[in-house]
C-alpha cells in the first residue's frame, strides 16, 4: 500500500495557544496496557463488531478512554475555544468578498493614522530589497494597504489563520520550481485560501484554474474528482504555469498580471502603452479587475510580512500554531465522506477540509487510478488498522441499498427520540435505519456529542415501536404484553420466561442499549 506523509501546520487562535502553554497539557495517546490476567487492553475505539478481537494469538479487549472511564471532564472553556477555531478554520465563505473588493478598487486616499506615509515608505523600501517584485511606494499602493488594514481586519485574521496550514505546503513546492516564495500571497488574492472557490467564469480552486488550463497542466477533472481543488497538485500546476509566464515576460509583476487576465491582455497593454514593461505604466490599459490585482497582491504581502507591527501578533511567528500531521492512504473501494466520518468518529467537515478535490463527497475506486484519503495521522492509523472491517461495512451498506425492500413497512414520518445513558449517535442511527450524518443534519449538530435527556428529531426508516401501558403485569395477549422488572431479574432471565422473545427483542422494543435493569421498570414484550 502506497502511503505519502506530509506535515502541515494549522493555526490556533492566540487564546487557545496561551491555554496550551499555560497548562502544558498533553493529548492522550492510544496505547496498550497489560492487565493482571495478561489480557491486553486497547485504549480507544476499534471498529469491531464485538468488544474484543484476536490478533497474533492475543485477545485484545476494547476499553474506554481514561477520560471517559474515570469521568474526568474536559475544561469547558478550552473545549468551546476548540470548537470555535475549528469552525472558523473550516469556514470557507471569504472568496466572494475579496473577489468583489479587488474588482472594485477605487484607489482613493484612505485615512489611517496608525500607518504614517513615511513609515510605509521605509518598510516598502526594505521589502523591495528582499523580493523580485516591484514594491516601491506609490499612492495607489498606499491606498490599497490602508483600505485593507482599516476595513478588512476580520478577513485578514481569518486568512492568516488558514495560511499557517497552506503556506508551508506552498513554499516547499515553490522552492522546488524556483518560484519566489512571496508568490504564496497570490493564493490569498485568488481564492482567500479556499480550495472550493469558484469564480463566475468557472475558475476553480486555491489557484483558480480554468478548465482548459488545468487540463494542460495535468489536473484531472471528472464527475467525481476535480484536482484543481487539490492543494498539493494545483500548487504544483500553478508553479509550472507561473514559471512559464515568467519565461515569456521576464518580469514577475507582469507574470502576475498575465496569470489573472491571460498573456494576451498583457501583450495588448504593452502595445497600447507604447512598449512599456513596467506594470504601473501598463495598469491603465489592463482590464479593471487586473488593474487592482497586483496592488492587492502587494498590499497582502506587505501586511503579512509586517503582521506583528499591525496588531496580528498571534500570526507573526510559527509559535502561534501547532503542527497538524496528516497522512494519506490509497482507497481500495468506493467510500463516502459520510461513512468515513461515521466509522472514524470525526466531523464530516474535517474530512471535507482535508479532501477538497472530491466533488460529490465520495472517493471513487477506479482501476489504474490512485485516489487517496488524507486525514490527521491518528485517524489514518485507525483507518488502516480497521481497513477490512470498514470495507466490509461499506459493502454491507451497499448490499442493503441495492436489494429491494422485502415488504412495505409503515413508519411514522417523524419521531422525537430521548437520549438515554449509554446512547451514541451510531447506535441511535442503526436502531432507526438512518445515518449518523442525517441525524446531525436534522438536529443541527456540528459534532457527535449528545447529552442524556436531549430530544432528537428522527425520520426513521425502520418500524417505530410504541409502548403500551394497558396491563401492569405479564399477559399472554401478544397485542399488549408487558413485564414489571423485579429484583434479581436480568434480560436473559426475562427472555427465558417468554418463548419466542430474545434479549435483542427486549432491547429493541424498549430502547435499551445496555444490560442494566431497574426494579419496577415496565418492559414491553411485543412488537406493537
Amino acid at each position: 500500500m502506497k502511503k505519502v506523509f506530509t506535515a502541515l501546520m494549522i493555526s490556533a487562535f492566540c487564546t487557545l495557544t496561551y491555554a496550551q502553554k499555560k497548562t502544558n497539557t498533553l493529548q492522550p495517546q492510544k496505547q496498550l496496557s497489560i492487565t493482571s490476567d495478561s489480557t491486553t487492553v486497547v485504549e480507544g475505539n476499534l471498529l469491531q463488531d464485538t468488544d474484543s478481537v484476536l490478533i497474533d494469538g492475543k485477545r485484545y479487549v476494547l476499553a474506554e478512554e481514561k477520560t471517559k472511564r474515570y469521568g474526568f471532564p474536559d475544561n469547558p472553556q478550552a473545549k468551546k475555544i476548540d470548537s470555535l477555531w475549528k469552525r472558523e478554520f473550516f469556514n470557507t465563505g471569504m472568496f466572494d468578498t475579496i473577489y468583489a473588493d479587488i474588482s472594485n478598487l477605487t484607489f482613493e486616499p484612505v485615512e489611517y493614522v496608525d500607518l504614517p506615509t513615511d513609515t510605509l515608505k521605509a518598510r516598502l523600501a526594505k521589502l523591495n530589497q528582499k523580493t523580485p517584485f516591484n514594491v516601491e511606494y506609490n499612492p495607489s499602493l498606499e491606498s490599497v494597504i490602508k483600505m485593507f488594514l482599516k476595513s478588512k481586519r476580520a478577513f485578514l485574521t481569518r486568512v492568516m489563520a488558514r495560511s499557517k496550514f497552506y503556506f508551508p505546503l506552498f513554499e516547499q513546492t515553490m522552492d522546488n520550481y524556483d518560484i519566489p516564495l512571496e508568490m504564496k500571497y497570490l493564493a490569498v488574492i485568488e481564492s482567500a485560501l479556499n480550495p472550493k472557490a469558484k469564480s463566475r467564469v468557472g475558475a476553480t480552486g486555491i489557484w483558480q484554474f480554468m478548465f482548459p488550463t488545468g487540463k494542460m497542466y495535468g489536473l484531472d477533472v471528472s464527475s467525481y474528482v476535480d484536482e484543481r481543488s487539490d492543494p498539493i497538485k494545483s500548487t504544483e500546476a500553478a508553479c509550472k504555469y507561473l514559471g512559464k509566464l515568467y519565461e515569456i515576460f521576464g518580469d514577475w509583476d507582469l507574470a502576475l498580471a498575465a496569470y489573472n487576465s491571460g498573456p494576451g491582455n498583457v501583450s495588448k497593454a504593452i502595445r497600447r502603452s507604447g512598449g512599456s514593461n513596467n506594470y504601473w505604466n501598463l495598469r491603465p490599459f489592463l482590464p479593471r479587475e487586473t488593474a487592482g490585482y497586483v496592488p492587492a497582491f502587494l498590499a497582502t504581502m506587505y501586511i503579512m510580512e509586517y503582521a506583528e507591527e499591525h496588531g496580528f501578533e498571534e500570526f507573526a511567528s510559527n509559535e502561534a500554531g501547532y503542527y497538524f500531521e496528516t497522512d494519506t492512504v490509497n482507497i481500495k473501494k468506493l467510500i463516502s465522506f459520510d461513512q468515513i466520518s461515521e466509522y472514524l468518529e470525526i466531523d464530516r467537515e474535517e474530512v471535507q477540509f482535508f479532501n477538497p478535490s472530491y466533488k460529490l463527497d465520495i472517493i471513487p475506486y477506479v482501476d489504474d487510478e490512485n485516489y487517496s484519503l488524507r486525514l490527521p495521522t491518528e485517524a489514518i492509523g485507525r483507518f488502516v488498522t480497521n481497513e477490512d472491517s470498514i470495507y466490509a461495512r461499506v459493502a454491507k451498506e451497499l448490499e442493503k441499498k441495492e436489494q429491494p425492500l422485502p415488504e412495505l413497512v409503515e413508519t411514522s414520518a417523524q419521531i422525537k427520540y430521548r437520549v438515554k445513558s449509554g446512547d451514541v449517535l451510531g447506535t441511535i442511527a442503526e436502531k432507526h435505519g438512518v445515518r449518523v450524518s442525517e441525524i446531525k443534519r436534522w438536529n443541527g449538530l456540528r459534532n457527535n456529542n449528545i447529552r442524556i435527556g436531549q430530544r432528537l428529531t428522527i425520520f426513521p426508516q425502520k418500524p417505530v415501536t410504541s409502548t403500551s401501558t394497558k396491563s401492569p403485569t405479564a399477559s399472554n395477549n401478544n397485542a399488549s404484553k408487558e413485564y414489571v422488572v423485579r429484583s434479581g431479574d436480568s434480560l436473559w432471565s426475562i427472555a427465558k420466561k417468554f418463548p419466542g422473545i430474545s434479549i435483542q427483542n427486549i432491547q429493541e422494543w424498549n430502547d435499551i442499549s445496555g444490560n442494566k435493569l431497574t426494579p419496577g421498570t415496565k418492559l414491553v414484550l411485543c412488537k406493537c
